[in-house]
């Protein structure tokens, strides 16, 4: 499968009055092709069969680079597989593009992929604790949505214990950022954890949810039990 003809697979599928409606909500500049999502994946699990490796992540890079919104989609799709053989080359490449983000689509779909390496290689997290102090906003959301995974274990093992407590500690720092994204970055990443460790997150809110913003606060706690209400001390006996 060459990039020309990936390309005029999607063109193919096009439809000018959806692509109207994604590039009016994504706001990103960029080509729209107005292809749905099922049609994207249809797409690429067929250009997946009979390529190897290389020839993915050399075919996922050029439609990256296309700028088409359609075309990184599929680029992220195009890597999207839990098992993958020798897959240093593709965590390399879905790194790459982490600062180029710049819309929640694009991001979330790449880091569908980045989650598969992650959790392939989780010493890979190490390489996030330098996004979390980017510039680049989308860059240190990326910290929290690529370690989502580590909110859905009931019982973790140690390794990923640690790993969840490092992504809590950077959630800490990241209650005090005024962006949106990032304020729901940290409730996202809270309100999968609460389905699987509610303690932990309960004790993350008492300690942190001060600076969050009302709306991430909310989100946060949704799936929570509620707190027992307060219960009244008993006068004093008199003498």
């Amino acid at each position: 499968m060459t990039f020309d003809d990936a390309m005029a697979q999607l063109v193919a599928l096009s439809d000018a009055e959806r692509a109207k409606g994604l590039a009016e909500y994504h706001k990103a500049p960029r080509v729209y092709l107005g292809l749905t999502t099922p049609q994207i994946t249809d797409l690429t699990t067929s250009w997946r069969e009979g390529m190897d490796v290389p020839a993915r992540v050399a075919l996922a890079d050029a439609l990256w680079q296309s700028d088409v919104f359609e075309g990184k989609i599929a680029a992220a799709k195009l890597l999207t597989q839990a098992r993958i053989k020798d897959d240093a080359a593709v965590w390399a490449l879905i790194a790459s593009w982490v600062p180029t983000f710049d819309s929640w689509a694009i991001a979330d779909a790449a880091a569908i992929a980045g989650q598969k390496r992650l959790l392939a290689d989780p010493s890979r997290v190490d390489a996030l604790e330098a996004w979390t102090k980017s510039p680049h906003h989308w860059t240190r959301r990326a910290a929290m949505v690529f370690t989502l995974p580590w909110t859905k274990q009931n019982h973790p093992k140690p390794a990923d214990l640690a790993i969840r407590q490092r992504v809590l500690e950077w959630a800490a720092g990241y209650v005090h950022d005024p962006e949106w994204f990032i304020q729901k970055s940290v409730a996202w990443w809270l309100r999968e954890l609460s389905k699987h460790d509610p303690e932990r997150v309960s004790y993350f809110l008492r300690n942190h949810a001060r600076h969050m913003k009302p709306f991430a606060r909310r989100e946060a706690s949704k799936l929570l039990p509620p707190e027992p209400p307060a219960q009244p001390e008993e006068p004093a006996a008199k003498t």
